[in-house]
């Protein structure tokens, strides 16, 4: 784990936000929009997987990014994580939601989002969302430690919406 945290850091105090005061800033980053995630797809038994997934990116005020997550899970229920974070690595608390507390979140390239996030101090999770050359997909690559302690990685893979 302290490799990773190592590495992050590392990958964190290279980038810059891309959202503010670039000439980038003046064309909207292709990551910006609405993405399903294509359940059919999801690397778990067909009954677990949720019914849908979606994540909303969109660019809010002082060059920050604003991240809404709405997840119908396997029964039904609704589930929403929201969540404001300058493009800067900086730790910044979000709405505790079923993952996170805290997120550190940096824009490397306009299609690539670095997203660490934290529940009660303990790391939860790092997200690379990458938006493909066709504009119309993403790829969400997801670091995390298994309950059993072992690192594990997952792919999503997400449409555009809108």
């Amino acid at each position: 784990m302290k490799t990773i945290a190592i590495a992050l850091s590392l990958l964190l105090s290279c980038s810059g936000p891309v959202l503010a005061g670039t000439d980038a800033a003046a064309s909207k980053p292709p990551l910006i929009g609405v993405w399903a995630v294509d359940t059919a797809r999801l690397p778990m038994p067909p009954a677990a997987r949720p019914k849908s997934v979606t994540i909303s990116f969109s660019e809010a005020e002082g060059g920050r990014l604003k991240a809404l997550v709405e997840v119908i899970d396997p029964s039904g229920a609704p589930l929403r994580a929201e969540g404001v974070t300058p493009l800067d690595g900086s730790a910044t608390a979000v709405s505790s939601n079923f993952e996170a507390d805290m997120s550190a979140t940096t824009m490397p390239r306009p299609e690539v989002l670095i997203m660490q996030l934290a529940k009660g101090g303990v790391p939860a999770s790092t997200r690379i969302y990458t938006v493909l050359e066709d504009g119309n997909s993403m790829l969400e690559t997801v670091a995390f430690f298994s309950a059993d302690g072992k690192p594990v990685f997952r792919k999503n893979y997400f449409s555009r919406l809108r």
